[in-house]
């Protein structure tokens, strides 16, 4: 055996005694709320804190996180399936997909002192970042970046602008990625990553409302001469793909767990109903053309659901996890449609009531076959990295 293969991960394909616990745990915090508390926070951009105050308690948050910063020392697998009940539950927590990122990114490159003074936060929940690397003109081609971080003295200087920038009203932080050079020979941006106060001097931001009922705001966030001291670099200047990367796979990997979870509650939704609701004395479930579109959409999401644990897995061994996150995030967020969409169908005319939440969840879970990255973008990936082909763009 290679030591390439000794160093591949292995996927129980039953949960353990302990990932079954926390299913358990987390199911019954969410489930002590559900949807009605995740729209009526949701319509107010209220943040869920009820649900996540409960489960930072329980030390849920923090459970990929080392333990000598409060976390709970396990993986990222174990943050999927915390995402995954959440939302099964009715609470889709958008805002874990975010801590994800920041989290990863801080506890594999952050310095000594950027760990001791931000981990232990996000690991209880009391600390919230906001991530800021999408712009209006880059689109998905970060290498075109043009916000820059240009280095005097003791300190960087920002100019720039972000947009659909999640949270940044509430956050603590946000890790923002600028340019701080350029490849002298493609003219790509060299990246960086940085932390930043978003009540900085100079950064001002302004709500772009949307459709989805995400319980945060997005923004568009305007940089004029932000200043950032230099030891909130995060990793080497320059070098950000490598952190960025570890951001990036576990965002995809989160909305994957999170999508998996919308279309359990969506197919719960529809199961239950097609079993209770009775046309002519026969459920309507007995029939074909209701029967067999559940059936289905319970395959598709089941086989979403194993791309999702093999990527997290990839990602908790340290090996390469950008093609099972790609996969993993488009299968989920297709399921997740196909899921909400088909409930909505066996529903009916009821599927629209707004107390039965799937006209909203059909939004949360729409937005993820776009963002954080498209179908589009996933299917250019598996088509050049694991197809071999020529690249698209």
């Amino acid at each position: 055996m290679t030591t390439k293969e000794q160093a591949l991960p292995s996927i129980p394909l039953m949960s353990t005694p302990e990932i079954a616990a926390i299913r358990e745990s987390v199911r019954a915090i969410a489930g002590r709320h559900g949807w009605s508390y995740y729209q009526e926070t949701g319509r107010k951009y209220e943040a869920p804190t009820k649900v996540l105050s409960a489960l930072a308690s329980g030390g849920f948050l923090g459970v990929h996180l080392p333990a000598e910063y409060g976390g709970g020392g396990l993986g990222l697998s174990e943050l999927a399936v915390v995402a995954e009940e959440a939302a099964a539950a009715g609470c889709p927590l958008n805002t874990m997909i975010v801590q994800a990122i920041a989290g990863s990114v801080l506890a594999r490159h952050g310095t000594a002192e950027q760990r001791a003074q931000w981990l232990p936060g996000l690991a209880s929940g009391e600390v919230t970042f906001a991530f800021a690397i999408t712009e209006p003109d880059a689109g998905s081609n970060a290498h075109n970046i043009t916000t820059v971080a240009r280095r005097e003295g003791d300190r960087y200087v920002m100019r720039g602008q972000k947009t659909f920038c999640s949270g940044a009203d509430r956050a603590d932080a946000i890790l923002l990625v600028a340019r701080t050079g350029t490849h002298d020979r493609s003219g790509n941006g060299l990246l960086s990553l940085f932390i930043v106060d978003p009540k900085a001097p100079g950064l001002t931001m302004q709500h772009i409302p949307t459709a989805p009922m995400l319980s945060t705001k997005s923004f568009q966030l305007f940089l004029d001469d932000v200043e950032v001291a230099t030891d909130q670099l995060v990793g080497t200047r320059d070098e950000g793909w490598r952190p960025l990367f570890d951001g990036l796979n576990p965002e995809r990997i989160m909305a994957s767990a999170t999508s998996n979870g919308i279309a359990r509650f969506a197919l719960d939704a529809a199961a239950r109903y097609a079993r209770e609701r009775s046309v002519w004395s026969t459920p309507i479930g007995a029939h074909q053309g209701i029967a067999h579109p559940l059936a289905e959409a319970k395959v598709e999401l089941e086989l979403a659901r194993l791309m999702t644990a093999k990527a997290a897995a990839c990602f908790d061994a340290g090996v390469d996890a950008g093609e099972a996150a790609n996969m993993a995030k488009m299968a989920s967020a297709d399921a997740a449609v196909r899921c909400v969409d088909q409930s909505i169908q066996t529903h009916g005319g009821t599927g629209f009531a707004l107390a039965t939440g799937l006209t909203d969840a059909y939004w949360v879970a729409r937005v993820a076959q776009t963002v954080p990255v498209s179908r589009e973008m996933v299917l250019n990936f598996v088509a050049q990295h694991s197809l071999g082909l020529p690249r698209s763009y």
